[in-house]
């Protein structure tokens, strides 16, 4: 071959290398993008996925706490069916506590005062057994909660904010206030 040919054979080879690595960038390019697209989709994906476990999530909480309330509301629906029951019957024990008081101003036969003792006392022991309690708060500290100030009165003999005197006893059901007791309070004199 002549110097000529060899040129441009050379010439010929350097072109075609040329353009064989012009279409490899091309390619090359085309991948790029393709890992870019993939990439950016991985990234919506995922973000996506995180988006659904985190809805799932609180779907889950949710159905739990609605779970939990449900039986709470059934729990406290047993345990309080008595309420107005139980508030229903309390005048009868304070008829028969105020008989008793009565008792002892008036003469009684014995046999009477000891039939209602006995009456009041059954009365209050099967409230018992439905978690009916009294309250008797004389000698204890004011408390709103569960007592309702009637009045207060000044006495010396006692601190002041004390129960002195129990006009109405109160009245729990399973530690739920049904009745407040009536009572007195000592103030400072």
């Amino acid at each position: 071959m002549t110097t000529e040919e060899q040129k441009n054979t050379e010439q010929a080879e350097l072109n075609q290398d040329a353009q064989t690595e012009q279409v490899d960038v091309e390619q090359n390019a085309d991948n790029g993008d393709a890992v870019v697209d993939f990439a950016a989709q991985l990234a919506e994906l995922q973000e996506q996925l995180d988006q659904a476990k985190d809805q799932a999530l609180r779907a889950h909480a949710d159905a739990q706490n609605a779970r939990r309330r449900a039986e709470k509301d059934v729990e406290n629906a047993h345990k309080f069916a008595l309420e107005k029951f139980s508030k229903e019957l309390l005048p009868v024990v304070d008829s028969l506590e105020h008989a008793l008081a009565a008792f002892d101003q008036h003469e009684v036969a014995d046999a009477v005062k000891e039939g209602v003792e006995m009456t009041l006392n059954m009365f209050i022991s099967t409230l018992g057994k439905f978690n009916v309690e009294q309250i008797d708060p004389t000698g204890t500290p004011f408390d709103p909660q569960f007592h309702e100030a009637m009045s207060m009165v000044p006495n010396p003999d006692v601190e002041p904010n004390t129960v002195i005197a129990v006009m109405q006893k109160g009245y729990l059901l399973n530690g739920r206030l049904v009745r407040p007791a009536m009572v007195m309070v000592a103030k400072a004199p």
